[in-house]
């Protein structure tokens, strides 16, 4: 293991769980230090596609991190230290609506957070900054992401409105029922404040995300459970790391989106160059 000083960079990061940790070639893991703490682990450097991509597991290696305690700020920070600039992050999500069941790829192009009490900026000192959060997610990311799918044989939900909950519980029927009747289409844990904490940095972000249920207020039954999420998600990981690939080698080489500049004159926090 060695020290991110140490180490080449890489161009794009990926936060992903389980099933994503051996999808590198190469590899090199690092440390790095934040501001914040360490990351959920050392980060993987490797090849993919032709290009350098650093992988962070996000609720760590052993899955000790629960999604109200993932190190967010620290993932984010370490990314981008090491010249990551654009962020790919698969996850899990409930669907709350029964047109897209389990196996569906989403692809939000909005998010509510129902979190509660997560450190969800770097400007927590100093002068007030308010950064632009109307359209949350990398706009060319997405339609990297939607084109790279469906030419692969996806038929990716390219739309829709992520709304994410605190956790670790899962969601009661009538709280489900209420998302739903918000016009929400997808329930997850950890895409805020993954989202929002990329904006600051200015990084694009888009999530990929794999229905594995539908959420409990939408059918009749028990209701989720956790094993119902991991075999969905195990069903399908094979698909979702091709895609990833896929992503990575069709991103183009200079980033021509809204990304870069959204913080409009605003320095980055602390000393992130």
């Amino acid at each position: 293991m060695t020290s991110s000083s140490a180490v080449r960079g890489a161009e794009i990061g990926v936060i992903g769980g389980s099933g994503f940790y051996s999808f590198l070639d190469d590899i090199e893991e690092v440390h790095v230090d934040t501001p914040y703490g360490p990351p959920s682990d050392p980060i993987a450097i490797g090849e993919l596609a032709g290009r350098r991509v650093a992988f962070v597991p996000r609720h760590g290696r052993d899955h000790r991190f629960p999604p109200h305690r993932i190190p967010y700020r620290a993932n984010l920070w370490a990314l981008r230290s090491l010249g990551v600039r654009r962020v790919l992050a698969p996850s899990a999500v409930g669907s709350l609506t029964p047109a897209h069941g389990p196996g569906t790829l989403a692809l939000p192009d909005q998010l509510v957070d129902r979190t509660s009490g997560r450190e969800q900026t770097y400007y927590d000192a100093g002068a007030a900054v308010h950064v632009s959060f109307a359209d949350p997610y990398c706009p060319s990311l997405r339609a990297t992401a939607a084109a790279s799918a469906r030419a692969t044989g996806w038929d990716p939900v390219d739309t829709g409105t992520l709304v994410i909950i605190e956790g670790p519980r899962f969601s009661t029927r009538a709280e489900s029922r209420w998302f739903a009747a918000q016009g929400w289409t997808l329930v997850g844990m950890t895409g805020h404040p993954e989202a929002v904490l990329a904006r600051e940095l200015a990084l694009c972000y888009a999530p990929l995300c794999l229905v594995t249920d539908l959420d409990a207020g939408i059918e009749e039954g028990a209701g989720v459970t956790h094993q119902e999420v991991l075999e969905v998600f195990g069903q399908n990981i094979g698909r979702l790391r091709e895609l990833l690939t896929d992503v990575v080698k069709d991103l183009p080489a200079n980033r021509t989106c809204p990304c870069p500049n959204v913080l409009d004159g605003l320095h980055l926090p602390l000393t992130l160059p």
